[in-house]
């Protein structure tokens, strides 16, 4: 039977696909709409599965906040193309409403909650994967709570690149803002100190230790002093024991340079702040409190936040593609690849 236009597109408004897609569909099954709608997601579901192996490590980020409830949510696509899509940053946008406002326990509940449209989330995913004509996925997403006395913190960098929520008790939503723009940018793994792995710890100080030495090699050959190659990486390694044998040092180093005794008080504090500093490298790295506040480097995180009466109790920092092995093309491989081919 002859296919109408109005049956095209009413077709292509319930469903999403292209116009030829829609087209041969209702050809295929005599203008049957209910029929043409199962064929094309049954369709849709075999393209999806083709591309099932594919990577894909671009995308966007979102984020939803609605009084108390917060989410932030990923959604990877193949291209950074596709992430500038209407339709997929729609997507994006309404995955993290419903998941806030339905805060399921896990991907495979998410996946079977309803959106807008009427269709379940995986639905709406394979729909896209179809139209789009990539493997759109739904990685992960994390929600967050807060109470009456505590304010959310958001901040999408690079239109959804990087996507961060703060926690903040007694500050205002501005100083929450900004944590969250200071966590984008520096890209602290944990709130304090407390939350390392001392193994971790012990890692990263060995390497810490392997690449100021190699720098200290470059800095003798061109006559620049060294760099200090910490014992300590961590405020968790300087125990009260470690502290008391340093302050005893610095004394004895004190002593033999002459130095009065009645002064000491003065210049103990500043030598011990600068030990400190000097050995909580990895700290400073992975530790949101340890790091200097961007907006104020006088400070640490912790340091501004006692200066304005505030503190941080948690924070969701999501980078598209984080952890994603990647595909490298090697294009000098591709092109020998192609010319053995055509001989």
């Amino acid at each position: 039977m002859a296919v109408t236009a109005k049956q095209v597109k009413e077709l292509r408004d319930r469903t999403g696909v292209g116009m030829m897609d829609a087209k041969k569909a209702l050809v295929e099954v005599d203008g049957d709409m209910d029929k043409a709608i199962d064929l094309l997601r049954e369709k849709g579901m075999a393209k999806a599965a083709k591309k099932a192996d594919r990577i894909a490590a671009e995308g966007l980020t979102g984020i939803f906040v609605e009084g108390n409830i917060a989410a932030v949510v990923e959604v990877n696509s193949e291209t950074d193309f596709v992430a500038k899509n209407d339709q997929f940053v729609a997507l994006v946008n309404e995955t993290a409403e419903v998941i806030a406002k339905n805060k399921p326990a896990n991907n495979e509940e998410a996946l079977k909650l309803t959106m807008s449209n009427g269709k379940t989330m995986e639905e709406a995913y394979i729909e896209a994967t179809t139209v789009i004509g990539e493997k759109i996925d739904f990685r992960r997403f994390e929600i967050v709570e807060k109470s009456d006395s505590e304010v959310f913190g958001a901040y999408k960098h690079g239109g959804g690149l990087i996507g961060v929520i703060t926690v903040v008790e007694g500050g205002e939503e501005k100083l929450a803002k900004d944590l969250a723009m200071h966590i984008a940018a520096m890209k602290p793994q944990v709130l304090s100190y407390k939350d390392l792995d001392p193994n971790f710890i012990e890692q990263e100080v060995v390497a810490l230790k392997a690449r100021l030495e190699i720098e200290n090699e470059d800095r003798k050959r061109t006559g620049k002093p060294f760099l200090t190659i910490p014992e300590y990486g961590s405020e968790l390694q300087l125990t009260s024991e470690v502290l008391v044998k340093v302050e005893e040092g610095l004394k004895e180093e004190l002593k033999a340079q002459g130095k009065p005794e009645k002064i000491w008080d003065k210049i103990l504090p500043g030598q011990l702040d600068r030990f400190v500093r000097d050995n909580t490298q990895i700290d400073q790295q992975y530790t949101l409190l340890a790091q200097p506040y961007v907006l104020d480097d006088s400070k640490t995180v912790a340091k501004f936040l006692e200066s304005v009466n505030a503190s941080i109790r948690m924070f969701v920092r999501f980078e598209v593609g984080e952890g994603i092995e990647k595909k490298e093309d090697n294009f000098v491989e591709e092109v020998m690849a192609q010319a053995n081919m055509n001989k």
